[in-house]
């Protein structure tokens, strides 16, 4: 079929294929077979066209596929930004696609197979560690709705899951085209095997979930209603918080063991700060709950983006400052360095005559697990929750806020970090979705927190640290992939000397 058709006309379709698929297979609400696809046709064309052809259109196609998110780019950073996170990321795709050629050509099917995600994992890896957003753009958040793949962030991070997606695809491209039959061999079963290992861990990692885990019963909130989005002033933050108050009030029969609320719920002031923990204190007595609550914390010298923790006997439990601030939306807040994890026996912190049926509510002991603060931002960094991982974390309590358009991918990162990390996830967000997740990336519960003045969830989330191999050994797959490239790109020069 391929032979019939002409040179331009096989170029225009693959290039068509590879960028739709690039399209609708990655972005802010990816379809995820299509990201496993998208890159054959580019790879099985290469080898039929001369090295810069090969790297031009290849780098068109996932430049063109990279559209998909120019519109959420244009409300977070500078058009130079949105410009350079297409074209920067396409021309190392390219240069991929042009390694793979190359090798294949020169009868090397193997080398071909492994350059591809090789080089792509080192990429990822290098510009997360010098990118202020993160890991945000990682092919591997395109696989969150593939429960089964998602596992081996568990032992490689998110490395792996983009790892698996390129050596699929460069073995599919080399199986099509000119390799010898004894190489296409070698590689159909090499892949066959990798797959059985991946998706056979990933299968069997979430049916050995433990069954009789402890749990706790949230209630995430969130109110997009234009009196509680932006909370310019403390009187407004006091209204603000009546509000929210009112709301946990109206839900406290359903025996919420933790209220989560959104970041910047409302500024809080050296004048302020009295009234509002009393405010918040109050509420978490008449609730017999935990409250966790995003606040701008404000002071003269300095100005923190906070997460603060209530306990059931109406005290300030902790605080925690968010360490990754989004650039020019929060410039005016200070990045901090310190985590905030604890032990939090329900029972011990109730009172009053309550406090024994309050304990007997699916109590939360120390033998459970610790809590963990974050802010938003920090879940796009899988260092911070890594670390909080070695501190056996079982639940991380995130208040957030998104952009509407993001909130699906933005809310997933933070479940990437669950699995590589083994805790669960009560995350409340303004423009977003709230969810409840657990260590195997599991949704619970979930809901948009458009539509409505306030937007609830309830769920049962289990308070459980399951170790991982990634938490205790790092990004050890992503120096792998990095040894792995190094050593394919010095093969020619051995073969010289």
């Amino acid at each position: 079929m391929a032979s019939k058709l002409s040179s331009s006309t096989q170029v225009a379709l693959c290039l068509a294929l590879s960028a739709a698929m690039f399209f609708f297979g990655t972005g802010l609400s990816p379809v995820w077979p299509f990201a496993w696809l998208a890159p054959i046709p580019v790879l099985w064309l290469a080898p039929r066209l001369s090295a810069s052809s090969a790297f031009l259109v290849a780098a068109a196609a996932f430049a063109l596929g990279s559209l998909n998110e120019w519109a959420y780019l244009a409300i977070v950073v500078p058009l130079w930004i949105s410009i350079l996170n297409s074209v920067g990321p396409a021309c190392i795709f390219g240069l991929t696609v042009s390694l793979f050629r190359n090798r294949i050509l020169k009868g090397q099917a193997l080398q071909a197979a492994l350059i591809v995600p090789a080089l792509w994992v080192a990429y990822e890896y290098l510009s997360e560690a010098i990118s202020v957003h993160g890991t945000i753009g990682n092919l591997g958040y395109s696989q969150m709705n593939f429960l089964p793949i998602l596992q081996i962030a568990s032992v490689t991070g998110i490395w792996g899951i983009s790892f698996s997606i390129f050596l699929f695809a460069a073995v599919s491209a080399a199986l099509f085209g000119t390799a010898s039959v004894k190489q296409k061999r070698t590689l159909a079963i090499a892949l066959a095997t990798y797959l059985f290992c991946v998706l056979g861990y990933g299968y069997w990692r979430l049916a050995s979930t433990p069954k009789n885990s402890p749990v706790i019963k949230v209630g995430l909130m969130a109110s997009d209603d234009s009196m509680n989005l932006i909370v310019p002033t403390t009187e407004d933050a006091g209204y603000a918080f009546d509000r929210f108050g009112k709301q946990m009030l109206s839900m406290a029969s359903q025996g919420i063991q933790l209220f989560v609320l959104p970041e910047h719920s409302g500024p809080v002031t050296d004048a302020s700060e009295p009234a509002t923990d009393a405010k918040f204190e109050e509420l978490a007595r008449q609730t017999h709950a935990f409250i966790a609550v995003g606040i701008d914390r404000i002071m003269p010298k300095v100005s923190w983006n906070q997460e603060r923790l209530y306990a059931p006997n109406g005290t300030l439990l902790a605080t925690y400052d968010k360490h990754h601030l989004l650039p020019h939306w929060e410039d005016q807040f200070a990045p901090s360095t310190d985590r905030t994890s604890l032990s939090v026996p329900y029972g011990a912190m109730c009172e009053g005559p309550d406090a024994g049926k309050s304990a007997q509510r699916t109590a939360v002991s120390a033998a459970s697990g610790k809590w963990g603060l974050e802010i938003c931002k920090d879940m796009d960094f899988p260092h911070l929750s890594r670390q909080y991982a070695r501190d056996g974390v079982a639940l991380m309590v995130v208040p957030a806020w998104d952009f509407t358009v993001d909130g699906w991918l933005h809310g997933r990162m933070a479940i990437m970090r669950a699995v590589e990390g083994g805790f669960s996830i009560a995350r409340s967000a303004k423009r977003s979705i709230l969810y409840a997740t657990d260590d195997r990336g599991r949704v619970i519960a979930q809901r948009d927190s458009g539509f409505v003045p306030f937007a609830t969830v309830v769920a049962t989330i289990p308070v459980r640290h399951d170790a991982t191999i990634y938490s205790r050994f790092g990004d050890w797959s992503a120096w792998l992939n990095l040894g792995l490239l190094v050593a394919l790109l010095g093969v020619p020069l051995i073969e010289r000397n």
